[in-house]
């Protein structure tokens, strides 16, 4: 969908600068440098497998980072945390750390470095409440890039603690638009990651890498499919074929931490551009097998299909929305509602390539949610995606969307979400 881009998906845009662009301007970002000299300082050190480590979405076996906003949690006693990283960083990668509900905060951190994130002086390292004990918890912002955890230091004496996982989880399964691709912390400004945290109390997995397909083809630059690289650790990037060749890691969904309850998907806007030559049979076919993946992979999962939004265009004196597979999408919730399916379910498994056909029924399990007139064509950037103000829109929709069909209670009352959407007018006499 997003030629532009292209030479960036591959080159991986000469690595990462930490230079955000706000209305074509440099944001000031003014991020500390945290990296150390680890001989300088004593601490209690834990290796990256400890048992009381919390990855969060999809990390492969040498403990790399993959597809947007992998996440990193655990508690801690003491007042300091630092992390040495792997050679598999991609170098000077920007994450988002934090410690409790404190505000994020973010640093680019090196490929084989040290860095030290967390300090005596840091706000809210000696409070006690509400959040005990008290807890870190890194993200990764950039869908291109990843980390690698080699270490995790806290001051001499210090213990790691387990932090239990949320009882409830959602994940979403898309392209750029859930990667949160162009929104200013990507990952972290997201409308996927505003939704996971935005609920409070839930565990999140973004499972979306820019230019992917449903279908199994080769789009910008993406060797294959959501259809087929969902089951898969890894994401279609050239740092994955540079690290898996041609053997990515199936991705173990008995062994991941929670299994999600709700599987939102939002895929199809790059099937729908032309220069993909996806025909709508395939990508009808390849999105009706994701379905069936996930029903095998989580047979108690909720799936929202999102209708697709393509952008807007002018017409006349307004601007309408561009919409993509609407009766598609419709058709696809209407066949999983139907008696032929729900009476003989049929699984799907994207490593095999093979479909199963249950014994026992299934109730009916997938929802249709409709996009229009969340936003509006000053919501859409010049690169084709949501701004911020858009990712935040389509977030708190979806949010009352979960709340009133699955009867969610929101839990997430003060903590900082979106870093950088503080601002206001003060003057009131203009």
């Amino acid at each position: 969908m997003f030629p532009r881009k292209l030479t960036c998906l591959l080159s991986l845009c000469s690595l990462v600068s930490g230079t955000i662009l706000q209305n074509g301007q440099v944001r000031a970002t003014d991020y500390p440098d945290t990296k150390i000299n680890i001989s300088s300082y004593e601490f209690q050190t834990y290796d990256a497998n400890a048992t009381e480590l919390s990855y969060k979405g999809r990390w492969d076996s040498k403990k790399v980072s993959w597809w947007s906003a992998p996440g990193l949690v655990f508690g801690f006693t003491g007042d300091t945390v630092a992390i040495t990283f792997g050679d598999l960083t991609t170098d000077k990668t920007l994450i988002g750390y934090r410690i409790g509900g404190m505000d994020w905060s973010f640093t680019n951190v090196t490929a084989g470095g040290t860095h030290l994130l967390t300090t005596p002086s840091t706000p809210g390292v000696n409070a006690t409440f509400p959040i005990s004990p008290l807890t870190f918890e890194l993200r990764v912002t950039n869908w291109a890039y990843g980390v690698q955890i080699r270490q995790i230091h806290l001051a001499p004496g210090a213990s790691l603690i387990k932090v239990p996982p949320h009882s409830r989880t959602v994940e979403f399964i898309g392209d750029s638009l859930a990667a949160g691709m162009y929104t200013s912390y990507e990952g972290l400004s997201s409308f996927a990651y505003g939704v996971g945290a935005g609920l409070g109390a839930a565990e999140y997995y973004v499972t979306a890498y820019p230019g992917i397909c449903a279908a199994d083809r080769d789009c910008w630059g993406n060797p294959r499919g959501q259809v087929h690289q969902w089951f898969y650790t890894s994401d279609t990037s050239g740092r994955a074929a540079e690290i898996w060749g041609d053997e990515p890691e199936p991705w173990d969904f008995d062994a991941q931490e929670t299994t999600p309850d709700i599987v939102i998907i939002n895929l199809g806007t790059n099937d729908n551009n032309s220069a993909n030559n996806v025909s709508t049979e395939v990508y009808v076919d390849a999105y009706t097998k994701l379905i069936q993946g996930i029903h095998g992979k989580y047979p108690k999962a909720q799936v929202i299909v999102m209708q697709l939004w393509i952008g807007f265009h002018p017409t006349g004196n307004s601007y309408e929305q561009d919409l993509g597979y609407e009766q598609e999408l419709q058709d696809i919730v209407a066949y999983f509602n139907s008696d032929a399916y729900l009476s003989k379910p049929v699984i799907w498994d994207g490593t095999t390539n093979t479909a199963t056909t249950l014994e026992e029924p299934s109730q009916s399990f997938v929802h249709y949610f409709s996009t229009r007139g969340i936003m509006q064509h000053n919501d859409i950037g010049p690169q084709y995606h949501p701004t911020d103000v858009g990712a935040i829109k389509v977030a708190s929709h979806l949010i009352q969307f979960i709340k009133l069909t699955f009867v969610w209670d929101l839990v997430a009352t003060g903590p900082e979400l979106f870093h950088d959407t503080l601002y206001w007018n003060d003057e009131q006499n203009y």
